[in-house]
C-alpha cells in the first residue's frame, strides 16, 4: 500500500509547473472542479479533487476502485492526504477512551464524537469498521504532559474525592460500598461514561465490552510486549527496577509531535525527581512498568510486583482486539499527540519491528467554554451530565441537541460552547425531527431504497469526504430539508442515511438504546397527552385557572404548549 507520505495533498497553486503562470491562471478555475492526475514531487501519481461537491460527488464514482475517494488530515505528516485501508473496504480504528476517575466533560466527548462522526461517515462510504476504544482504570498520573507521568495516579485522586462525596451524600445510595475500592470506582465511573456516551448516540457505546476493553484486563499482554521491547534493545531496567523505554533506540522518536531528542527535557520544572532521571539512559526515556508494592492497583510481573505505565496500554489493546501491529486510524485530543501517541508509536513500532503503529493519526482540537479554557475556578468546567440536567442553561438539554453542538464544528478548529450555541443547535436539531416526522407521516414509514447515487446523499458525503466538512454537508442538508419533496418514501430513505452518520433525528437510530430510558420517555409522552386532554376539557368547560395550571404543569414537565383549532399540541422541549 501507499505509505501515508504519498498521500499528502497540495494545494492548486503549485500543480503544474510546466504550464506558464498566465495560462496556469486561466485554467486554474477548471482544474479546481474537474478532477485530475499528476505526478507528486517524489514521482508518484497523486489525485487530485475538485473544491466543489457536484464535482467531488461524480469524481467518486470513476476513482479508486469503487471506493469514495477520502481525503483527511494526518497529524503524522502535518497534510491532507487520500485515505487507503491496509485491506480494501475495511478499517481498523483506534480511539483513546477516557480514564474512569471522573465524569467525562463535554471537552472529551467533542473529541469522542469527532471519532464517532468519522467512523460513520466511513460505514457511510461503504467500508467496514472495527472500531476499539479503551478504559483507562490504571496508570493514568496527574502530570501526563510528561513522558514518564509524574504525580499520583488518577484513580487515588479519584479515591479522595469519592470519600468526600460519599460522606457528604453526592454518591447515590448503594452505588459504592467501598469507597477506597479503585475497582469499585473504575466500575462506577465506566458505566456513567456509558451511560452518557449511549445517550449521545456514540456508536462504540452500545459495543461495551467486546470493543471497548479495560487497561486492567491486559496486564498480561502489557507484560509481554514490554518483555519484547527488552529483548529487541528498545527497553531496559534501570537501577532501581523501573523498566523504561530507550528513546534513543528508536531515531524516529518525536515525528509525530515535532520534539527532538536535543531539546527534549522530561521531568521539566522538578516533578520527575532528580534521582529518577539519574537512572535513565536519557531524560526523555519513560516508564513501562514501576515495582511498587505500595501502589493501589498492583500485580505480579518479572520485574517485581507493580503497575504499568500509562502508554503501553494502548498500543497492547489496539494490536490485540484489531489483530494486527499496524492499523489504519488512531484518534483523539489534540492534547495526546505528546507524549501518549508519540509514546505509544516508539513502543509499538519497537515492538512489532514494523514502520508504523497507525497510518493515519487524526486529531480535534480543545474545546472551549465562552471563549475561554474550561475551569472549574471559573464556574464553566462541565460534565456532559451537567448540561443534560439543565446547569448550563437553567433547564434540561436534550442529548440530540448537545450531540449536534459538538459535532457541528470542524474537528480541526477550536469549538467554543456557548449558551447561545446550544440554541442555535437546538433549532436545527427541531427543524430535522420536524422534517423527519413529515416524512414519515406521508410516507407511512416506508423509506425507499437509496444509495450514494443520490444527488443530496453524492453532495453530503462528498462534503464529509473533505476532511469531514461538516458545515459543508449541513450546508447539503439545510437547504434540502428546507425544500418540497415529490417522493416522500425516497426523501425519508435519503434521510435515513443522512442521520445514520448525524444521529440527531433520532439519536440511537438502529442501535440497541437502553431501553428503560425509552420506555420512560413514552410514559411521559402517554401522561402529557393525558394532560393535553384535561386541558382542552377545562378550556371547553371555560375553566380556564384549571386550563392554565395544566399548561403550566406541563410547562414544567419539559414540553413546549400550543393551542391550535384542533386542541392542544405539545413538543418536548430541546433546551
Amino acid at each position: 500500500m501507499l505509505g501515508p507520505i504519498h498521500g499528502c495533498i497540495r494545494g492548486y497553486t503549485n500543480w503544474c509547473a510546466s504550464i506558464s503562470a498566465d495560462q496556469s491562471r486561466r485554467n486554474h478555475s477548471v482544474s479546481a472542479a474537474v478532477a485530475g492526475i499528476r505526478l507528486a514531487d517524489h514521482g508518484r501519481p497523486r489525485v487530485d479533487f475538485p473544491n466543489t461537491a457536484l464535482g467531488l460527488a461524480r469524481f467518486f464514482q470513476t476513482h479508486h476502485g469503487g471506493f469514495m475517494q477520502i481525503q483527511i488530515y494526518n497529524s503524522l505528516t502535518n497534510c491532507k492526504e487520500t485515505f487507503q485501508s491496509i485491506e480494501p473496504g475495511k478499517v481498523k480504528m483506534y480511539s483513546c477512551g477516557p480514564t474512569v476517575y471522573d465524569f467525562a466533560h463535554i471537552g472529551n466527548f467533542r473529541s469522542f464524537l469527532f471519532g464517532d462522526l468519522l467512523r460513520r461517515f466511513l460505514e457511510l462510504a461503504e467500508y467496514s469498521v472495527d472500531h476499539v476504544m479503551n478504559i483507562t482504570d490504571v496508570g493514568h498520573m496527574t502530570d501526563d504532559d510528561v513522558a514518564d507521568g509524574a504525580g499520583e495516579d488518577k484513580m487515588q485522586v479519584a479515591i479522595k474525592k469519592m470519600k468526600a462525596d460519599k460522606k457528604s451524600g453526592r454518591v447515590p445510595e448503594g452505588a459504592i460500598d467501598n469507597p477506597e475500592d479503585p475497582r469499585q470506582i473504575a466500575d462506577y465511573f465506566t458505566n456513567a461514561f456509558l451511560e452518557d456516551a449511549r445517550k449521545l448516540s456514540y456508536k462504540i457505546a452500545f459495543e461495551y465490552p467486546q470493543q471497548v476493553p479495560k487497561a486492567t484486563e491486559h496486564i498480561d499482554g502489557m507484560i509481554r510486549m514490554i518483555e519484547r521491547l527488552i529483548q529487541r534493545g528498545h527497553a531496559y531496567v534501570a537501577g532501581d527496577g523501573v523498566v523504561y523505554f530507550s528513546v534513543e533506540s528508536f531515531p524516529a522518536y518525536g515525528q509525530l509531535s515535532g520534539n527532538t531528542l536535543e531539546h527534549l527535557k522530561s521531568g521539566a520544572g522538578g516533578r520527575v525527581s532528580d534521582q529518577d532521571q539519574a537512572l535513565k539512559k536519557h531524560p526523555a526515556d519513560f516508564m513501562l512498568w514501576k515495582p511498587d508494592e505500595k501502589h493501589i492497583m498492583k500485580w505480579p510481573s518479572p520485574w517485581g510486583t507493580g503497575y504499568p505505565g500509562w502508554h503501553i496500554e494502548c498500543s497492547v489493546m489496539a494490536t490485540e482486539l484489531l489483530g494486527s501491529p499496524v492499523i489504519d486510524i488512531h484518534t483523539g485530543g489534540e492534547d495526546l499527540i505528546f507524549p501518549h501517541h508519540e509514546c505509544e508509536i516508539a513502543q509499538s513500532c519497537g515492538a512489532s519491528g514494523k514502520n508504523a503503529f497507525a497510518n493515519y493519526w487524526i486529531h480535534a482540537r480543545f474545546l472551549f467554554v465562552e471563549g475561554e479554557k474550561m475551569s472549574k475556578r471559573k464556574g464553566s468546567f462541565y460534565t456532559a451530565r451537567d448540561v443534560f440536567e439543565g446547569r448550563v442553561t437553567g433547564r434540561p438539554v436534550d442529548p440530540a441537541v448537545l450531540r449536534y453542538e459538538l459535532i457541528k464544528s470542524h474537528y480541526r478548529s477550536n469549538l467554543n460552547f456557548t449558551k447561545k450555541g446550544l440554541g442555535d443547535s437546538a433549532n436545527v436539531v427541531r427543524r430535522l425531527q420536524e422534517f423527519r416526522a413529515a416524512l414519515e407521516k406521508e410516507s407511512g414509514g416506508q423509506a425507499a431504497p437509496v444509495d450514494l447515487s443520490h444527488p443530496v446523499l453524492q453532495q453530503f458525503a462528498a462534503a464529509l469526504a473533505d476532511d469531514l466538512n461538516i458545515s459543508g454537508a449541513m450546508g447539503v442538508v439545510m437547504p434540502w430539508v428546507s425544500s418540497k419533496q415529490a417522493d416522500a418514501a425516497e426523501a425519508l430513505g435519503v434521510f435515513k442515511q443522512i442521520n445514520s452518520v448525524l444521529s440527531v433525528a433520532p439519536l440511537n437510530e438502529g442501535l440497541e438504546s437502553a431501553g428503560s430510558g425509552q420506555a420512560a420517555a413514552s410514559d411521559a409522552y402517554q401522561l402529557a397527552e393525558q394532560w393535553c386532554r384535561e386541558l382542552d376539557e377545562a378550556r371547553a368547560n371555560k375553566d380556564y385557572d384549571q386550563a392554565d395550571a395544566i399548561r403550566t404543569k406541563l410547562q414544567d414537565a419539559g414540553f413546549e404548549v400550543r393551542t391550535t383549532k384542533d386542541g392542544t399540541i405539545i413538543q418536548k422541549q430541546l433546551v
